[in-house]
Parts: structure tokens; sequence; C-alpha cells
């Protein structure tokens, strides 16, 4: 009997990963997130099940790319580690190439760094090559979740002391994408000073802000 419902669970499963809607609404994807069952110190949601799904990171990814469709963009940066997916997948589809920004002590080149405090509260550094980003390069900027904005406030910092470009006065040349911007003081503080794609609608931002 066991081993009869863990076939139905992983066989429901699969089925999930294949299953496309009819109706493909921006955001249907974030239903194959799967919620926090580990404890405070884990995200509240778990996307990694939305990139398994072929049209759903693909979705993801477009509805992340659509405001930012003619902006002249250099480069994608991503960052660690999450990050990386949805940044190296934005790079592939706009042909452009990708940085990985890392936490601190990976690189074996020459860096620059920037300390942030993360959404849990640990204080950790950022880094970043040093010869990636030339005076004026156009950059966006991709992470997983933005909730208390720390580590891509860091992120931002680093570009810009490098030269780089993640937003400017009217018309912003490039920005920052998240599957979720939370709207807590970091993420306002992001949105009211660079332009800002993420997959969430409207109805839906104040639970995904209060963790519903």
């Amino acid at each position: 009997l066991l081993h009869a419902q863990g076939l139905q669970r992983l066989q429901s499963l699969c089925m999930d990963l294949r299953h496309i809607p009819t109706v493909r609404e921006k955001g249907w994807y974030l239903a194959l997130m799967a919620p926090n069952i580990k404890g405070p110190n884990f995200a509240w949601l778990d996307p990694s099940r939305l990139y398994c799904h072929p049209q759903g990171l693909q979705d993801c990814v477009a509805d992340l790319l659509r405001p930012f469709q003619g902006d002249p963009i250099d480069m994608v940066a991503g960052i660690d580690a999450m990050g990386f997916i949805l940044g190296a997948a934005a790079a592939a589809a706009l042909q452009k190439g990708f940085l990985a920004i890392r936490k601190a002590g990976h690189l074996c080149v020459e860096t620059v760094t920037q300390p942030y405090t993360d959404y849990t509260g640990r204080e950790k550094v950022l880094e970043v090559r040093s010869d990636a980003i030339l005076p004026g390069l156009r950059v966006l900027l991709v992470d997983q979740w933005i909730e208390t904005g720390g580590t891509m406030r860091a992120a931002i910092q680093l570009v810009e002391q490098l030269g780089g470009v993640v937003a400017a006065p009217h018309p912003c040349p490039t920005g920052v994408a998240a599957i979720c911007i939370e709207d807590s003081e970091g993420g306002r503080w992001i949105q009211e000073r660079y332009k800002c794609s993420h997959c969430v609608p409207p109805s839906l931002q104040p639970r995904f802000s209060r963790h519903q």
C-alpha cells in the first residue's frame, strides 16, 4: 500500500510537470512552487519545481523580460546562487553574456566586494570579478526572490561601483528582475529607484508579501 501511494505521488508529480494549462496567464507557473516545510531558516517558498517544468520556466523568463523589450541591455548578472538559474536563462533568451555575482570566497581572480544582510538577518559578503564590467555597461540584475532587498541592493552597489549602469533617470536603460519583489522597505527602495520586473499578479502581491 505504501509503495502504491508513493508511486501514485510520483506519477502525480510527473503529470504536474507535464501539464500545461489551456490559458497561460502571467504567473500561472507560481502554483508549481512548493511551501517551506523545514522551518524559519529556509525561504517560505521553493521555486525549484517551477524550473523543472519546461513551459513554466520559459513563461517565467518571458514574463521577466517583457518589460525590458527594446531596452539596450549589454549583460545579464545573476546573484548566487538561485539567481544563476533565471539569470542564465534570461541571458540565453537575450543572446547576451552572463556574469555570476558570487558569495565571497569563491572567485580566484581579483574582485570587488560588498557586505550585506540577507533575509534571515545574517551578515554576508558578495563579490564580483573586477574586470567584467566596463564603465557604462548596461546590466540587467536577476535574482530568484527579493524579500528584504539586502542582497539585491549589495549587487546593485557592486555593479555601480565598477561603473556599470543598473538604472538611470528616465528612461531607464535596464534594471532588476526577480520572480517576486516583496512589499518590504527594501523592496520598495529598489522599485522606487530602478526599473523592475516580477511575475506576481497584483491580486496576489499582498499574499506573497505576507508569506501566505
